[in-house]
């Protein structure tokens, strides 16, 4: 973790506080966007709190997966230590991007507190049981996506679509409530979109309508992380370790 810090962040300026700076500048620039467009309040809740706690969980994902892609190509020749193993690299990238986004989410929740701008929250257990399904999620997408990478250039390539292609299924902007019954049924296979219910549901709490189950999300991204272990397993015997 400390290598991967120093390489990516280095020592100068304000160093590793930008893995919490990152994430606020886009939640803050996506939120005053949305303000722009639709007011300060829609639903009866605030446009800039709804914005902010669904886009830095979004930006994690993002972060996460992108990083994922080709991670033991890069770093292979640091295999040549026994102690280090494969998935110390997917764990540690995924870590220091979780850590940097709740402490971004906790930074801008009491800075927008102080201005009156985020309410107390309802039920801070379900915040962070949200947090924690739906970082279990990216974690399992990007031990899958990993492997995968390394096996197929093509992988490499529609990486960056697909993350772009998940904002509709997270729950981002849209609570499930607020779409149609059909459409609900559909998004509700997706398991980030089960963390995002039950995070909003914490932060507003009886406002607002939530859709979520506690089993689903959690087996499905159990499943998902099986098959991403089974693949590092299989990428590992092919991997040149110089």
């Amino acid at each position: 973790m400390v290598r991967e810090v120093s390489t990516r962040f280095g020592r100068e300026n304000i160093g590793f506080l930008w893995i919490m700076v990152e994430p606020l500048l886009f939640a803050g620039l996506v939120a005053l966007m949305w303000q722009f467009m639709k007011g300060s309040e829609e639903h009866g809740i605030s446009v800039v709190t709804f914005t902010i706690t669904g886009y830095i969980p979004l930006v994690l994902f993002r972060q996460s997966v992108s990083r994922s892609v080709l991670l033991f190509r890069v770093n292979a020749g640091l295999m040549y230590h026994r102690q280090i193993k494969i998935l110390d690299f997917v764990f540690v990238r995924f870590l220091l991007e979780f850590i940097g986004h709740m402490m971004a989410y906790f930074f801008i929740a009491v800075a927008l507190y102080a201005f009156g701008i985020f309410p107390e929250p309802y039920d801070l257990g379900f915040i962070l049981l949200g947090w924690l399904y739906y970082s279990y999620f990216t974690l399992a997408v990007s031990f899958v996506l990993a492997p995968l990478s390394e096996m197929s250039e093509t992988i490499e390539k529609l990486t960056p679509v697909a993350t772009y292609l998940m904002i509709p299924f997270s729950g981002t902007f849209n609570m499930m409530s607020w779409i149609a019954p059909g459409a609900r049924d559909i998004l509700l296979y997706s398991p980030p979109v089960h963390g995002m219910e039950m995070m909003r549901y914490g932060v507003f709490g009886p406002k607002l309508t939530v859709y979520y189950d506690f089993f689903y999300p959690l087996l499905f991204s159990s499943v998902m992380l099986a098959v991403g272990l089974f693949l590092c397993r299989r990428v590992r015997r092919t991997l040149a370790v110089e």
